[in-house]
């Protein structure tokens, strides 16, 4: 049976039961404006800031529970929330770095059981070989020798996991891009050089694709997103 579809009802619901999940996507929306409005310093590391930028990813699992379908997809899609936002933690503290990337290696590991194997879509892969490939094989140039083996190790996750999300389409595609070029932008401004609003676009396409990627469980029902 297909990821998507097992433990969803078969009988869909009527235009009038269709919950709304838009009002459940409210908090998300202020946890993100608070994050931006409040811009806190990256070289004032605390408990406050990693909330503040873990509180939107936090936000999304409302509605997945509140509303959400259920079955093995949004579980799955809960437990990638919940890695990203230990992620998110993580990556507060410079020390903590390796810690980040294996909790965000763990929710692309839940994405990718939540995208599942079909369509197989082979095709796709040489062109997230062709733009994933040089760019890795550059940014290995400026990466310290320890942290090579584990960001190598990530990043062939994080491509398997575009692959998978262009093979489903819609928002899992549009989602796993902008993950992609988050990660991308925030790798080259850690370990290359700092680039002009570097975080700016970083966080605003973590958040875009995190928000994508939980609509996808709504998405298969056809339940109302406003």
């Amino acid at each position: 049976m297909d990821t998507w579809q097992e433990g969803l009802p078969q009988k869909p619901c009527s235009s009038a039961q269709q919950p709304h999940v838009g009002r459940w996507l409210s908090p998300f929306f202020l946890a993100c404006a608070a994050y931006f409005l409040l811009w806190i310093p990256e070289e004032q590391p605390s408990w406050v800031s990693a909330l503040v930028k873990c509180l939107p990813v936090l936000c999304l699992l409302l509605p997945l529970r509140a509303v959400g379908p259920g079955g093995r997809h949004s579980t799955l899609l809960q437990g990638a929330l919940l890695c990203s936002a230990l992620g998110d933690a993580c990556l507060i503290w410079p020390g903590a770095f390796l810690h980040g990337v294996a909790a965000f290696a763990a929710a692309h590991l839940l994405y990718l059981c939540a995208f599942g194997l079909t369509p197989w879509q082979p095709g796709l892969l040489l062109p997230v070989v062709l733009a994933s490939a040089p760019y890795h094989c550059l940014l290995l140039l400026h990466v310290p020798p320890a942290e090579v083996l584990p960001l190598t190790a990530y990043a062939l996750v994080l491509a398997t996991v575009l692959w998978r999300g262009l093979a489903r389409g819609g928002g899992a595609s549009w989602g796993a891009l902008l993950f992609t070029l988050s990660d991308a932008v925030l790798a080259w401004n850690t370990f290359a050089q700092p680039l002009p609003y570097g975080r700016l676009l970083v966080m605003a396409a973590y958040y875009a694709a995190q928000l994508l990627l939980t609509l996808t469980a709504f998405q298969s029902q056809g339940l109302k997103t406003s």
